[in-house]
This record gives structure tokens, sequence and C-alpha cells, in this order.
């Protein structure tokens, strides 16, 4: 996973509400084993729409997305932290987040950020046109106009975040502890040292 402290530029002002996990990445792309092209099916069905957000040139590349209340409700349908990470968003700003995939995002290293919803109302404002800045060392929100949110983050998740680890990572991050134990084993109990052989 890819270390997150500073996420910094254009964000997507969509602010829709009640967003489900198959509008984030409608079913027909479940079928895929891999996490590569998802992008391409995220929020199919908004792109489908005149002048959506998703597709306007000023906001290629954005790494926010501003989204409504309860983002993220619905399957717990891994792709959809997928297939935002296909499209290059690595933070969300929200009201609220699904607990399940407020989980997904943050084992697959996208930083999901909950502010009260006048503030999303203010960086929706000041990303039609200015970036945001979000520093998830001092867990702010800033704008170039001087706004600054504070948001609330569990620290072990800061921690992974910051760090970049997942499961995995966190697992291999042990791995002295690990063999020292393993070898303890083997020799206060050789014979499960030999069963295993």
């Amino acid at each position: 996973m890819t270390p997150i402290n500073h996420v910094a530029g254009r964000a997507i002002p969509f602010g829709r509400k009640n967003v489900d996990t198959d509008v984030i990445i409608p079913a027909q792309y479940l079928k895929t084993i891999t996490r590569e092209g998802l992008g391409r099916g995220a929020f199919e069905t908004i792109r489908r729409e005149p002048g959506n957000i998703f597709d306007t040139p000023e906001f290629a590349g954005a790494p926010i997305l501003l989204a409504g209340d309860n983002f993220g409700c619905g399957s717990s349908r891994e792709h959809a932290a997928w297939a935002l990470l296909d499209l290059g968003l690595i933070c969300v700003i929200a009201p609220s987040f699904s607990d399940i995939f407020s989980g997904n995002a943050f084992k697959n290293g996208i930083l999901t950020v909950v502010l009260p919803q006048d503030a999303v109302d203010r960086l929706m404002e000041v990303a039609q046109s200015h970036p945001i800045d979000v520093d998830l060392e001092s867990q702010t929100v800033t704008t170039p106009f001087q706004d600054r949110f504070t948001f609330e983050i569990d620290a072990f998740r800061k921690h992974c975040l910051l760090e970049g680890l997942d499961e995995v990572g966190l697992t291999l991050a042990q791995g002295d502890i690990i063999a020292a134990h393993e070898g303890r084993l083997r020799a206060d109990l050789p014979f499960l040292a030999s069963a295993n052989a």
C-alpha cells in the first residue's frame, strides 16, 4: 500500500447523498479477477448523464472526492474501493460513510474524512475552481482561502495509512518477532517441528 500523508489537488465536487456501492461500481464489473480497469466502470450510471462531473476536464486526475452523507452504503463489495483507486482517488470527504465501505477503503489505502455538512458544503464551493489540501498527520483539511477543518481518525488507521501498511504489511513488520517465536517453539517443542517438516 502506498503511504498517505498529504493529499493535495483538485477535488471532484460530487456531493450526492446515499450513493451506494452499486452506483460506485455496477454489479457487471464484479466478475473481474483483477483490480485494474475498474475505473472505467466507476459511477457508470452517473457518467451517462450529460455534463457529469466525473468526465469534466478540469477534474481529470483529481485525487479527492467530495461526497454526500452515507457514502458507500449498500453491499460490501470491495470492488468499490478498487474502482475509486483506479480512478486515481485516494481521499473521500463526506459527512458520513457506510461502516463496511469505510473499512474496505482503509484496507485499500483510501483516506475517508468525516466532516460536518457545512464544512463539506464549503469545500464543494471551493472545489469548483481551487484545490484542497488534506493533511493526515495534522488531521486537517485546508483551502487557499484560509478555511481549516479538523477531522478525527482512529489512531490505528492513521498509523497504517501514514506507513502504507495493509494487513500483509502489518504481519511482515512483525517478522522478527514471529521468527523468534517459531525458534523458541522448535527448541521447546521439537516434536512439533519434526511433525511439520
